[in-house]
């Protein structure tokens, strides 16, 4: 091939390249814009593209009328709402064309946007949906109209959440705590292997012998056997207000992590206008998570004043506080608490949010008095939580975002 043919050649791989990634560009503007005379693309969807963006489109809005019809077999106007073999097939579809982190995107918004809540109290939707932490607190909230024939469906989808978080958080939650519990426990006389070798020869390096490079060690310092007997206590006080359902889902799997460690002794409580001891149902989260009751007021001061009555070790007790600190008690009063808490040697740690969103809409003010007291309230991730009750444990600064 001579130069002039390989040179035409190249260009047009170029020119089909430049083609192909243009038609690439247009069909995912197409995809973003949903179609319609506006969006100025002219580009016709065909096959998989055309029924992934009717299944935007029923729940967007974007896919015109034609793709809304297809999706639901409703008209516009419908939505999603048309009936419910409509929502399952859609469900179906947008399992089928999206990866799952997607589709619990998707799902959240059709509930929030559509008001799909009551469809979830059929057993046929409750099968067809993707589990996730958000759709157990919808599922939680809906717990006292859910019909007895819905209800076993509904635990079972409960359950795989919570076990899908126990085998995400369990094993770094009970090696971080395991260890921040025995580095509080120091003892002089360990054993061998309870040695911490680290501290043992800063400690003797004055007793340094040069002739044979070594140190000898008159002073052993190592850590105490925790798991011989409760060694710390924790209080789980968790807000049951409708914007913490994420929130008491994590706590809720946390409760039963601390619970399984012998050396602490965990009491888990939640709260709205009235207060609720669930620690008898630590064993199993998903008894604990239809314990709870979402949505209502909020009385944090009542909380709190139980919480406070069940501390009889001071110095060797946590108390986590799980609010968004919109507080309807006497705010005086629950200041007075924490700070009373506080000064009894108890370590108190404020989360407006244990979730992977953030802090949600919370109280600045109450915020702000509480770190004044010593108790700084910011959000935590559930991966961040054992190093934030570590440092607890250990009476040292939180990790703090």
């Amino acid at each position: 091939m001579s130069g002039t043919e390989t040179g035409a050649a190249a260009a047009q791989d170029t020119a089909d390249t430049a083609r192909s990634s243009g038609g690439e560009r247009l069909r995912r503007w197409r995809m973003v814009l949903g179609g319609g005379d506006a969006d100025g693309t002219g580009h016709a969807l065909t096959g998989r593209d055309a029924a992934m963006d009717a299944a935007l489109g029923a729940l967007y809005g974007g896919g015109g009328e034609a793709g809304a019809r297809r999706a639901t077999g409703t008209a516009r106007s419908a939505g999603l709402g048309g009936s419910a073999p409509n929502v399952a097939r859609w469900l179906g579809d947008i399992r089928t064309y999206f990866p799952s982190p997607v589709v619990q995107v998707m799902q959240r918004d059709a509930i929030e946007r559509l008001g799909l809540s009551a469809l979830l109290l059929e057993p046929e939707m409750l099968e067809a949906v993707e589990p996730d932490v958000h759709l157990v607190g919808t599922l939680l909230s809906l717990n006292k109209a859910m019909p007895e024939t819905t209800k076993e469906t509904a635990r079972a989808v409960v359950r795989k959440v919570v076990e899908q978080l126990e085998k995400r958080l369990a094993t770094r939650t009970r090696a971080t705590l395991t260890g921040a519990l025995d580095r509080s426990a120091r003892i002089s006389r360990p054993r061998h292997h309870d040695i911490d070798w680290d501290r043992t020869i800063r400690a003797n390096l004055k007793n340094y012998l040069p002739e044979y490079g070594t140190v000898v060690p008159e002073r052993l310092i190592g850590y105490g056997r925790a798991a011989q007997s409760v060694k710390k206590e924790v209080i789980l006080c968790i807000d049951q207000s409708g914007s913490m359902a994420a929130s008491v889902v994590y706590a809720s799997v946390f409760g039963a992590v601390l619970a399984s460690m012998r050396s602490i002794a965990t009491r888990l409580v939640v709260f709205d206008t009235a207060v609720v001891d669930l620690t008898d149902q630590l064993d199993d989260p998903v008894d604990v998570l239809f314990g709870t009751q979402l949505g209502g007021g909020t009385d944090i001061n009542r909380a709190l004043a139980y919480c406070q009555s069940k501390i009889t070790r001071p110095a060797d007790t946590v108390v986590v506080l799980i609010s968004d600190l919109y507080e309807g008690g006497i705010r005086n009063e629950m200041l007075g608490r924490v700070a009373a808490m506080k000064g009894a040697g108890v370590e108190f740690v404020t989360l407006l949010a244990l979730s992977d969103e953030g802090a949600p809409a919370y109280d600045h003010e109450h915020a702000a008095a509480l770190a004044a007291l010593g108790a700084p309230a910011f959000a935590c991730t559930p991966d961040l939580f054992p190093e934030v009750m570590a440092a607890a444990l250990e009476k040292r600064p939180l990790p703090a975002p």
